[in-house]
């Protein structure tokens, strides 16, 4: 993985940290100045951030693809509701809740690009290693050695 991964990475398990952070102050009757756009599936979108940042690490693409579906369903409707809300009545807390919301969608759709153009994907690599394919993929090796060993054979007394 490059840095531009890593960082984006660690940049979403800070964001999830932050929102676990305010859905567990918020549940706990000590707010933040900034809420919870919906507190019952704000709970349920911290846990299944869970997994799908492991996938994400793991450079699955499923998993990046359910990380940032969930993710722009959650905070695309935020989104929306707030801008509707904020052209209404100019509002401090409507525009915390939009940039929240902006961050909470682009996080997840950089990491899922990043993800789908990483070369660096599980599964069928794609750099041969040649320091060791000379000997797991040669077989005039293997019948050369083969060939020496039957020549010499060796009595032992």
């Amino acid at each position: 993985m490059s840095i531009y991964s890593y960082m984006l990475t660690i940049l979403g398990v800070v964001f999830w940290l932050f929102r676990a952070v305010i859905t567990a102050l918020y549940t706990s009757g000590n707010p933040l100045p900034i809420e919870p756009l919906n507190a019952t599936w704000e709970i349920a979108l911290v846990f299944a951030s869970i997994p799908c940042l492991v996938f994400v690490l793991k450079r699955n693409i499923i998993g990046a693809a359910f990380y940032v579906g969930v993710y722009v369903s959650y905070f695309g409707t935020a989104l929306y509701n707030s801008m509707n809300h904020v052209a209404n009545t100019l509002n401090t807390n409507g525009q915390v809740d939009i940039i929240m919301s902006i961050i909470g969608i682009v996080i997840p759709v950089l990491t899922f690009i990043d993800v789908l153009v990483n070369k660096n994907r599980k599964g069928r690599p794609s750099k041969v290693e040649s320091e060791t394919d000379w000997y797991y993929k040669n077989k005039e090796y293997d019948r050369q050695f083969d060939e020496r060993a039957d020549r010499n054979q060796y009595k032992i007394r």
